[in-house]
């Protein structure tokens, strides 16, 4: 027989816990973002800089000559021509906004940067479990004079014929335990990225600060959830679940509606960033497709569509540990931001590389992150 008892955190048995966005900005108005980093781009240079006669400096090229391009954040192309066969001005090519992160058109591998992005990142869950199951989160709001909502322990004893056994479990509340599952998620989803998708250099400065951009952000969602003022986890409505989280004690579990979508949000939007980025690749690194902008499909309905999925599971996220407020907060963040920034540098670059080419594709793909809104 096993009989369960919880105790609170004043009895020394448990620990006490607390609050998200998605960017901060800094003094000197520069936006660190991973977006830019997930926002590849289809067109490749491998390094070729036009001179002003219209020649051609490699510093890493193809044995025939040519630089690969391709659209959408990365390409191929052995050639600069648009789909009505201009030839783009050589002096425009390869053109790259110096506030952009991304070295687009740099394509090769920086050890270095590589090995600084995984390991951050892999750091993050690691961090984001220490303030949701552990007392880091009680403790730092703690000393901001935020109340935090008690972690509880349970006493569980188990009788058998040799005699009762007592052991103190803790259980992660089912709230605590999606919200840790999403900064894995995004982490994983980060790193597959890099290694998987991506072609252009990431060098450790971009490493360290898109880590630790994001691992800021994930850090003000647990410390959301944590707090009594401001965590998804104590909001109205409640949805009942089909099954019991835990098993030994027996008790029917809720979730929050605002968990409830954001969990929903965050897993579409996942899906959207990465599949259209898949697609892409795929687009890519077939030959036949030299010189063509990637249209198929997602890539039909928006020009950015990468940048929609990521708002979205950053927007799921945010909703899923303070509520509505920070969602909408983060959402309109990232919307500003894509479109005054990332999408600028984006569409510089693509008229860059494929001209009249690119201006079709504005005109017959009109929604920029958002298919059929924006």
């Amino acid at each position: 027989m096993t009989s369960v008892e919880a105790f609170p955190p004043s009895m020394g048995l448990g620990s006490e816990h607390a609050n998200g966005s998605n960017k901060t900005a800094a003094a000197d108005g520069k936006l660190p973002s991973f977006d830019k980093i997930d926002s590849k781009i289809d067109g490749k240079m491998n390094g070729k800089h036009a001179e002003p006669n219209g020649k051609s400096n490699l510093s890493s090229s193809e044995p025939n000559g040519k630089s690969h391009l391709e659209p959408n954040g990365s390409s191929k192309t052995g050639t600069s021509k648009s789909s009505s066969g201009k030839t783009a001005p050589s002096s425009s090519l390869g053109a790259r906004n110096p506030q952009d992160v991304i070295q687009r058109g740099i394509y090769k591998s920086n050890p270095l940067g590589t090995a600084a992005f995984i390991g951050l990142r892999a750091l993050d869950p690691i961090l984001q479990y220490k303030f949701l199951a552990g007392d880091w989160g009680t403790r730092l709001l703690s000393k901001l004079n935020i109340s935090s909502i008690p972690l509880y322990d349970y006493l569980v004893e188990t009788t058998t014929a040799a005699g009762t056994k007592s052991a103190i479990i803790r259980y992660l509340p089912l709230p605590r335990l999606i919200l840790l599952l999403m900064s894995a998620g995004s982490s994983l989803k980060q790193i597959y990225w890099l290694l998987g998708l991506s072609r252009e250099e990431l060098t450790p400065a971009a490493a360290v600060e898109v880590s630790l951009f994001n691992t800021v952000i994930n850090t003000l969602g647990s410390l959301l959830l944590l707090g009594t003022s401001t965590s998804a986890s104590l909001s109205t409505p409640r949805i009942t679940l089909p099954f019991s989280f835990n098993s030994t004690t027996g008790t029917s579990m809720s979730l929050p509606l605002p968990i409830a979508i954001g969990s929903i949000m965050y897993i579409t939007g996942m899906a959207i960033e990465t599949l259209t980025e898949r697609t892409r690749k795929k687009f890519k690194d077939d030959d036949a497709n030299e010189g063509k902008i990637c249209r198929e499909g997602l890539w039909n309905k928006a020009r950015h569509i990468n940048y929609g999925g990521y708002t979205l599971w950053r927007a799921g996220y945010a909703l899923a540990a303070g509520g509505w407020v920070p969602a909408l907060g983060v959402a309109a963040f990232h919307i500003w931001h894509f479109v005054s920034r990332s999408t600028v540098y984006m569409s510089e670059y693509m008229q860059s590389r494929y001209g009249d080419q690119w201006e079709k594709y504005k005109k017959d793909v009109p929604y920029l992150l958002i298919p059929g809104i924006y």
